[in-house]
C-alpha cells in the first residue's frame, strides 16, 4: 500500500509511524507481546495482575534471544522494549 500522506523522518528517510518493525515477528514473540498487552491493561486500570513479571520477563528475554540470534535487529529490538516493555533507552 502507497501511503502518500505518510510523515517520513528528514534524515533517515524512515516512516515516523514505526509499526512496520512489527513486521514478520516470530509467532512466539507476537504471543508473548499480545500477553504483555493484556497484562498491561490490567496493571493500567488500577488492578493487580500476578503474571506481569513472568511476562515482562518472558517477553524480555524473547527480545534479548532474537536480537542476538539476529532474527530481529536491534532497532526492532528497542522498538519493541520501549513499546511493550516500557523500557528507555539510555
Amino acid at each position: 500500500m502507497n501511503d502518500r500522506n505518510a510523515q517520513y523522518d528528514p534524515e533517515t528517510g524512515k516512516p515516523l509511524d514505526q509499526s512496520y518493525l512489527e513486521c514478520g515477528l516470530p509467532e512466539d514473540l507476537h504471543e508473548s507481546i499480545l500477553r504483555m498487552e493484556e497484562s498491561w491493561n490490567i496493571i493500567d486500570s488500577g488492578r493487580q495482575d500476578n503474571h506481569w513479571d513472568l511476562w515482562w520477563c518472558d517477553l524480555n528475554a524473547l527480545i534479548n534471544s532474537y536480537e542476538v540470534e539476529q532474527v530481529i535487529s536491534s532497532e526492532q529490538a528497542w522498538y519493541l522494549r520501549e513499546k511493550y516493555l516500557r523500557m528507555g533507552k539510555e
